[in-house]
């Protein structure tokens, strides 16, 4: 198998592609394809091709040998980049930060929807000038922050839907990785926590501060935000057990999120109280627990079956390009406080 070139007849098999039934399946389906299939854009191709409503058309990466590994386990066509772009509605980019830039602009300028994976891009600049562009060609354009579709996530928001929101304290931890990877520990791991506190909180920062060590493998972050909320966040490449957890706490309850479980608990009614025993006094706190139902799902399953919808029906994507900036100019924040200690504020020198 070898990468296709462009033809002159692409548009004919879009046309024909649109009109094919295949199996029974609806003559609507949306032509899929994705850029980069590494480690996480395999996993993109992989939930395309079992979703009933898209037809993975193929799927293109630098390195062609990759790219036809990926296509004959998925049962569909390796290319190259610009001939897939002529033949597919949507794309996923799953390539490196360094250039997502380049080819979502690509995509927006030929009419193809596409679903960036975090983080959006590397220049905060580039990010606004693919939403205005996005905006003139009405390309929709979506970000991959997956953590947003984890079923202990959609569960924690519907639970915090009237409650005033006090504090969270998220923590991603782990060990090295055994591959090489461009990303920070802020722009690959800490950047999902802080997109699903913005969405949680709904409010804007009001502050940044952060501390990192071991070349910003560990970095503490804390953010003030302009309705009182405050969160703590770590991230870690250095820590020698996996951790994904997001704990919330609110006015009334205080609540835990296990990414990796998918689980959720509640707290309520701690009350503090007095009792005598065995002669003496003492202190405890009685509360319950709950632990409601979490539906079960792949998070990345959700997040490509929702982006399907906002292409077909025309609506705003679950995780908008805006999103994905906004998360993205406060990481870099994060990242240039880490390194750059002289950055954060110092304390007042004693009088």
């Amino acid at each position: 198998m070898t990468a296709r070139e462009p033809t002159a007849g692409g548009e004919e098999t879009r046309d024909r592609d649109r009109d094919a039934s295949d199996d029974g399946k609806s003559a609507e389906r949306l032509r899929a394809g994705v850029i980069g299939v590494g480690s996480m854009g395999q996993h993109h191709a992989r939930v395309y091709n079992e979703l009933p409503d898209v037809s993975l058309v193929g799927v293109a990466d630098a390195d062609a040998a990759r790219a036809e590994e990926i296509a004959a386990r998925q049962g569909t066509t390796a290319y190259r980049r610009d001939a897939l772009l002529d033949a597919v509605d949507l794309v996923s980019i799953a390539v490196p930060t360094a250039y997502h830039y380049e080819i979502a602009r690509t995509c927006i300028e030929g009419g193809v929807h596409a679903l960036v994976e975090k983080p959006f891009v590397a220049d905060p600049a580039n990010g606004e000038a693919l939403i205005d562009l996005a905006a003139e060609r009405d390309v929709r354009v979506g970000v991959g922050h997956i953590e947003r579709f984890n079923p202990a996530i959609e569960a924690a928001r519907d639970l915090l839907a009237d409650e005033e929101i006090i504090a969270a304290d998220a923590r991603r931890l782990g060990p090295p990785l055994d591959r090489e990877i461009e990303d920070s520990a802020v722009f690959d791991l800490m950047i999902h926590d802080i997109d699903v506190l913005l969405a949680i909180v709904g409010a804007s920062p009001a502050r940044v501060n952060a501390l990192g060590t071991h070349g910003n493998r560990y970095v503490d972050a804390q953010i003030g935000f302009a309705d009182g909320v405050v969160a703590s966040l770590t991230a870690s490449r250095v820590t020698q057990e996996k951790v994904r957890k997001l704990s919330i706490t609110a006015e009334s309850c205080w609540i835990t999120i296990d990414y990796l479980s998918q689980s959720v608990e509640l707290h309520r009614r701690s009350l503090p109280e007095y009792i005598e025993r065995d002669g003496g006094i003492r202190y405890r706190h009685e509360g319950t627990v709950e632990r409601p139902m979490v539906e079960s799902g792949e998070p990345l399953r959700r997040e490509l079956a929702a982006f399907v919808a906002a292409v077909r029906d025309g609506s705003r994507p679950a995780v908008t390009a805006a999103d994905g900036l906004a998360a993205l100019t406060i990481a870099q924040r994060i990242e240039d406080l880490a390194a750059d200690p002289q950055r954060r504020p110092q304390p007042h020198p004693r009088q």
